[in-house]
Parts: C-alpha cells; structure tokens; sequence
C-alpha cells in the first residue's frame, strides 16, 4: 500500500471538532508526529481539501489520548492546534472544548470502563499539567450523546459533559499575572495579562474603538484591528515572559464590554488570528477570572458578584457560555477550581490515511 491508515475517532467536542487518536498509534517524535497531523487535518489549503479538516481553527484541532502514568489521573490527555493555511502545529496550549470529547473517547476507546449512570473520569492535560474530572453520562452503564443540554454554538440537544477544572493558574507561564502587574499598557492599549487555563491578554474592546458586540465577521473582516491587535498581542507575550509568540496561537486575546443579553460581562475572543464563533472553554475561565479580580481591565464593566462560588455568565458572539468559579479574595483574587457543561458527539470512526512518503507506521520509528 501507497498510504498509511491510522485509527481514529471523529469527534465534536463543545464547539470544536477533530480527531481522537491513540498517542501509541501515532510516531513519538515531535517533529515527525507534526507532519502526520498536517498531513492528516490537510494544513496548507483553506479548506483543507486533502485532509480531514474543517477549513477552520476550530475544526483543526487533535485529541491524543493515553492511559496516564499519573497517581490521581486516569487518562492522558495531549493536545495539538493545526493551522489551517500555514503547515503549523502547536503543542503548547490545551483545549478545552476538545477534552469535552475524551472522557466519551475514552469509554470509546477501553481507556476506563463506565461505572454506574455517571462515569467520572481524572484526565490530565498534558500540555499544561492541568487537572479535570470529568463527568459522562453511562445510563445502565452505557455510553450515551442523547439528552437534553444545549450549548451556545451548535445546533439540537446532547447528554451533558460536566467539566471541573484544578490547577490551571500559571500552568503556561507560573503565574496568575505573568507581568506581575493587573494592568500594562503595550501601544497605547491597557490589558490585563492574565493566565488561567490559557494565557490571555485582555482588554476592553472600547479601547480599539469597537463595543464589543461585533459580529465574528465583522471582526475577521476589520483588518486594521486584526493586524493592531496582533502588534499588541505578541509584545504582551514578551512581557509574560513567552518569548517570540508570532507563530503561536498562545497568548490568546480578549475583548470585554459591558453587559446587553442578561450576562455578566460581554466578551469576544480571538484564537488568536480570528475571531472564536463561540468562545473557548479554556479562554472562558480565564476571562471569567479577570471580570471577578478587582483591578483588573474589567473594572466599571460589570457588577462583580461577591460571593464564592459564583456563576459568570459570558456574552459570547453566538450566545453564552456559564462558568461557575469558586475563588477566594483574602489577600487578593485566587482561583479555586471552574467548572463548566459541554457536550460532545461521535462523528465517525475508522482509519484516516496519509502518505507512506509521510510515515510508514510504526516501524518507521526510530
């Protein structure tokens, strides 16, 4: 055979969608396993005609699943964001909407069993060392994707994934605040740098001229404050001390306005060269995060609730998303644990085949 067929799970998860791999079935070495995903998403063409992915960030997007070596975890999870157009892979962030979908893949796979009507599963995310205990519904002790949870972003109903996050402040950079400071000012812009799950680089959409309840392609196609936004963008993740982050998808960045639709806060959030259909659940904590800590950017934006635990509410630009953050303010704004609901969906199953020229398998690996 010409081509090299690797097992995998066609997965939506959230409001994204990729494939879910067995890390044993794909080449260890990193360089290597980049050229499998981009040959396999297809990376170098808009739609991605010769792969199978979506033409999109969110549909570009690998899951790589593992039993854990972890004490506390069950499953292993590593991510990989492929770039569309530009034949890049980026191993550093995590994803969020995409671990919706392990704990399901998981059971899929015979990683865990379910145990009872609820499985909960410890997931450990590689990328950044984060910890999630995720709860699948197992009716009867049977994996389900039927009920009645709706989330902002796709269409129908789908049996609820329970997501609670630990151990996600500092997990990019070690550090809550990255610059040591709850504002800096990069061109002329204030932001809150701020990393929570995701690093992110937040401001208020008001500071580039905008009111925050854009349209995602009214913000694609403002190309003046795609390439100002980038300026400002990559010195921020210099000042968190990242580096040269202009082929990076992390530092993500974040608009904040008040809110219109019953919300806490308005958002709007970038992956980082577009504009988020949606929002990421990742991203979501984080800017949940900056609206509760006094000082931050998001100050005068909204009513901050006091009271621990309580449920953020963020106005996104196709609907909402709810994250209920448990956090303490003695000394200051600290994280506790986020939780938030997803749900995820088995698309397909089988073999996507790339190129023996790519790789052979795994007698090809060194």
């Amino acid at each position: 055979m010409t081509q090299t067929a690797i097992p995998y799970l066609f997965m939506r998860g959230g409001t994204s969608r990729g494939p879910y791999f067995r890390r044993g079935d794909l080449p260890e070495d990193r360089d290597q396993l980049a050229q499998v995903l981009l040959s396999a998403l297809g990376s170098g063409h808009p739609l991605n005609i010769d792969g199978i992915g979506g033409g999109t960030a969110v549909t570009t997007k690998v899951a790589m699943l593992s039993e854990s070596g972890d004490d506390w975890a069950d499953v292993d999870y590593f991510f990989a964001q492929v770039s569309v157009e530009d034949r890049l892979v980026d191993f550093k962030p995590t994803c969020g909407n995409i671990l919706s979908g392990v704990g399901p893949a998981a059971l899929e796979m015979g990683l865990v069993q379910p145990q009872g009507n609820a499985t909960e599963i410890r997931i450990r995310a590689v990328n950044t060392g984060a910890r999630v205990l995720a709860k699948v519904q197992t009716p009867d002790g049977r994996l389900t994707y039927d009920g009645a949870t709706e989330i902002a972003g796709v269409p129908g109903q789908a049996a609820p994934v329970r997501l609670n996050f630990m151990g996600v402040v500092g997990a990019a950079t070690g550090a809550f605040l990255p610059t040591g400071n709850l504002r800096d000012t990069v061109d002329g812009i204030e932001l809150t740098c701020m990393d929570v799950a995701m690093p992110m680089a937040i401001a208020r959409a008001e500071a580039f001229g905008l009111t925050g309840y854009e349209s995602a392609d009214d913000l694609d196609g403002n190309s003046a404050f795609l390439d100002r936004m980038e300026s400002v963008r990559v010195k921020a993740g210099a000042l968190m001390g990242m580096g040269d982050v202009s082929k990076s998808v992390t530092p993500k960045f974040g608009l904040l306005a008040p809110p219109r639709n019953g919300g806490t806060i308005a958002t709007r959030y970038f992956m980082p060269w577009n504009t988020h259909p949606s929002m990421a659940v990742t991203g979501a904590q984080c800017l949940a995060s900056c609206a509760l800590t006094p000082g931050s950017v998001a100050d005068g934006l909204l009513v901050r609730p006091e009271v621990s635990p309580a449920q953020v509410v963020l106005e996104h630009a196709s609907g909402t998303i709810e994250v209920m953050v448990d956090f303490s303010t003695e000394g200051g704004f600290s994280l506790n644990n986020a939780g938030l609901v997803r749900t995820a969906r088995k698309l397909a199953d089988g073999h996507v085949y790339i190129p023996r020229s790519v790789w052979a398998g795994p007698e090809d690996t060194p």
